[in-house]
């Protein structure tokens, strides 16, 4: 109640007070743009790194907002672009910060869409460059722009925001949040970690962290089917792997649904699917090679000298969107160039020639401290009650689940009983990498962490979704170890006839 008779005291904003805002003194800070735009009036700027024709967002449906564009140069070689667009009326008081994905180089606008539309103050940032986010080669020679992009980029957005968003409506946010997925996953737990006051809770999806395990890791899934041409695996044949591993494991779970929601329960059998036993078709069986192959991507990257796991493999029922990055042409792009243009300084650099021992040495000294949040890091940030909110979908085919479980289990470790209560994780079943997949996903983040940091109380289930335009299908996610048990009656597409349980295991 209280919070609502505040909203009718916030005062609906002209367009003189947000162009006066072009004036506003923040430390090595420019402000190059601040203007009231009209109701469903926005367009990206023509340079807009990462938005193309491919991939169409739909701005037209956008209330009216201040919007101020700016850049802050904490050193010489610091060029740290951001926006912060403001609701011209019917602030909710609060602000949101989103991320980014893989190396940054733009303003991620289409992430700015929600937070806006639910009445958000919301800021973004290209981490400090401008360029293909599937490109590393900005930190070549650069070590600011790389801790630019590590951690001090959205640190540097958010002070800017905080300030912005107090001059334009006239007082401080009244809770700020931070929501985002993969590289802006991993960017939330570092402003967590580095910048414990800057938000009061932070959802993380999948994040890739740490990055350098996670670069490895790729090098690894994306070797394993590019290292001879008998080694390739089709599109084809993941999708008929993925069908043969769901017919297997699906029902582990106590439930036939065409999700597998426990991949750890999962022990299928590659070497059952080897030609000769199944056919002869070339995408309806598996080579000794390829069998080969796949184990080595649910393995994931061991150190040849010592046998030590590395980073965590993919899970079962990741098959069919494992193309992606194990295409079996070499490594993704974004992998390819940061070992090429950060590791190793050599445009002819060869991925086969990579050292699962030597290399990912020179790796973590060379960038980890950078890149890479500690699960030993976020003591401060708990310390003073603030939440975490961890998601990751089990069939992610880009950041190995198991990551965000190591994460999470090793943070968990180190609380008193009472932190603890601030942090969760959930897995969700058959989601891939910030969404997709088998399984239902579509979940309000933003509105989870709110209503979590608002009432103390911590989430003891999530109901995801299917899309819109999809069937309806409803599934409770539950903090994990928690797993998603079915009652014994009703629809198994209704959230209401699952409870969580411990695992059966």
């Amino acid at each position: 109640m209280a919070a609502a008779l505040a909203l009718l005291h916030v005062p609906k904003a002209s367009a003189a007070e947000c162009a006066s805002l072009k004036d506003i003194g923040i430390p090595h800070t420019r402000i190059t743009f601040a203007g009231v735009v009209a109701s469903g009036a926005f367009a990206p700027p023509a340079y807009a790194p990462g938005i193309t024709a491919s991939q169409p967002v739909d701005y037209s449906h956008l209330p009216s907002f201040c919007r101020v564009a700016g850049s802050s140069h904490p050193t010489a070689d610091s060029d740290i672009r951001f926006e912060v667009w403001m609701p011209t009326s019917g602030w909710s008081g609060k602000f949101v910060g989103v991320g980014n994905g893989a190396w940054a180089g733009s303003i991620t606008y289409a992430s700015m869409i929600e937070p806006l539309l639910k009445g958000y103050a919301t800021a973004a940032t290209d981490s400090g460059h401008q360029g293909s986010s599937l490109d590393a080669g900005f930190a070549a020679g650069h070590p600011e722009k790389l801790i630019d992009f590590g951690y001090r980029g959205p640190h540097e957005m958010t002070v800017a925001a905080k300030s912005i968003i107090q001059a334009f409506y006239g007082r401080p946010v009244d809770r700020s949040l931070f929501a985002s997925c993969s590289t802006g996953g991993r960017q939330a737990l570092m402003e967590a970690s580095r910048y414990p006051d800057d938000y009061d809770g932070i959802s993380a999806m999948a994040p890739a962290n740490p990055t350098v395990g996670l670069m490895v890791g790729s090098l690894w899934t994306s070797s394993a089917t590019s290292k001879d041409a008998a080694s390739r695996i089709s599109p084809a044949t993941f999708a008929f792997v993925h069908q043969a591993v769901l017919a297997d494991c699906d029902a582990d779970d106590g439930v036939s649904d065409g999700i597998i929601a426990a991949p750890d329960h999962c022990r299928f059998d590659l070497a059952s699917l080897r030609c000769g036993r199944t056919g002869n078709g070339t995408d309806r069986c598996l080579t000794k090679p390829q069998v080969a192959a796949l184990r080595a991507i649910y393995q994931g990257p061991r150190n040849p000298r010592t046998g030590a796991s590395i980073f965590p493999g993919f899970e079962p029922g990741s098959e069919g969107l494992l193309s992606i990055q194990a295409s079996g042409t070499g490594p993704i792009a974004p992998v390819l160039s940061y070992f090429r243009d950060l590791v190793f300084h050599d445009p002819q650099w060869d991925f086969r020639s990579f050292d699962y021992d030597r290399d990912v040495t020179r790796a973590l000294a060379a960038h980890g401290r950078v890149v890479d949040v500690s699960p030993t890091g976020l003591d401060e940030y708990f310390a003073a009650g603030r939440k975490l909110l961890m998601s990751h979908g089990w069939s992610d085919p880009l950041v190995p689940p198991m990551t965000s479980v190591h994460f999470y289990t090793a943070v968990n470790a180190r609380l008193e009983a009472k932190q603890a209560a601030n942090v969760r994780l959930f897995m969700i079943p058959g989601m891939g990498h910030c969404g997709g997949g088998d399984g239902p996903y579509v979940f309000d983040a933003i509105a989870t962490i709110d209503q979590w940091v608002a009432t103390g109380n911590a989430p003891r289930r999530i109901v995801v979704s299917n899309p819109p335009n999809a069937s309806d299908r409803t599934r409770p996610v539950c903090p994990y170890p928690q797993e998603a048990a079915h009652v014994g009656s009703g629809s198994t597409d209704e959230a209401k006839n699952f409870r969580c349980e411990a695992p059966r295991h």
